[in-house]
């Protein structure tokens, strides 16, 4: 679990995380995103290099409180993980909580997909990527 403080409110966080046009700013670039439960979204990692095919599908959305949705690489594995993203106000802006579970599940499919790889790309794409787009 992940938890960040973000000095915005939690209209702005919420919208942040489910524009398809807010979305390449600190995130990945999901051109058909919709936050709408069963819909499903298949997109690279950034850069060129286009190794990871991710797929998410909206389990849960919660308007300015929580979206959940899977986590796979169909190219890799056919185990499912689950990532939840929990957005709570407080005084000067929104905590952000988000969870990843299930990524044991990759743990034979090398180094890249081990949990700490995910805890540190989590906490950079919370702490540094969203938490700039959002406070700049």
């Amino acid at each position: 679990m992940i938890k960040k403080k973000i000095n915005a409110p939690i209209e702005k966080v919420w919208k942040a995380l489910t524009d398809k046009n807010e979305l390449p700013s600190w995130y990945f670039d999901i051109a058909d995103f919709e936050a709408e439960v069963g819909q499903s979204f298949n997109f690279y990692e950034p850069g060129e290099e286009k190794k990871y095919l991710h797929t998410i599908e909206i389990i849960e959305a919660i308007p300015n409180q929580k979206l959940k949705h899977s986590w796979f690489y169909p190219t890799f594995s056919d185990e499912k993980t689950f990532v939840t993203w929990d957005l709570e106000s407080d005084a000067n802006g929104t905590v952000v909580t988000l969870t990843h579970e299930g990524t044991e599940k990759f743990k034979n499919l090398g180094e890249g997909f081990a949990k700490e790889s995910f805890t540190q790309g989590w906490n950079e794409i919370i702490g540094q990527s969203l938490k700039l787009y959002l406070e700049n």
